[in-house]
């Protein structure tokens, strides 16, 4: 997605947010705060953007959005356990309607065959308890990984929360 179509799905994402009266925060990781920064370039993001946190480090997922270190040290931060956490953590804490969280590796170092450089984990919660969580491998460098993990996640939230609003 090049930043005009980000910004204008990023519209759309506010749109459907604010017609259900919802909020979203996000957790994130390999994107830096990127999720966030779309939806807050959409002009009255306040009445529907929450908060952000960006959780780079382990010791910040643990104290700003309680994820436990036992799930750290037994998955690794780029994980499907540790994304669930991230979602769930920052909901609670934000106490907003919807919760996006995302861990990954961006390269252009730390992938492994197991988790290559691309691997992104995406997690999605919502306050009625919903919860969905998911993977990709997105290819190129670490600004594409980024780029395409950002405009990911929003479409994962229009698709299981916005779309029909």
């Amino acid at each position: 997605m090049t930043d005009s179509e980000l910004m204008a799905f990023s519209e759309e994402v506010g749109l459907a947010l604010k017609a259900q009266g919802a909020t979203v925060t996000t957790a994130e990781s390999c994107t830096g705060g990127w999720i966030a920064k779309v939806l807050t370039d959409i002009s009255g993001s306040s009445a529907w953007f929450e908060r952000g946190f960006v959780t780079y480090s382990n010791e910040a997922k643990s104290q700003m959005i309680g994820v436990r270190e036992e799930t750290l040290l037994n998955h690794g931060a780029v994980s499907e356990p540790v994304v669930v956490e991230m979602a769930i953590g920052a909901l609670r804490a934000a106490r907003a309607t919807y919760a996006l969280s995302v861990s990954g590796i961006a390269g252009p170092d730390g992938g492994s065959k197991e988790k290559p450089v691309g691997t992104v984990w995406f997690g999605l919660a919502c306050a009625n308890g919903q919860g969905f969580t998911y993977q990709e491998c997105f290819a190129g460098d670490r600004e594409a990984v980024r780029r395409q993990a950002t405009a990911y996640a929003l479409q994962l939230l229009w698709q299981q929360f916005l779309q029909n609003t």
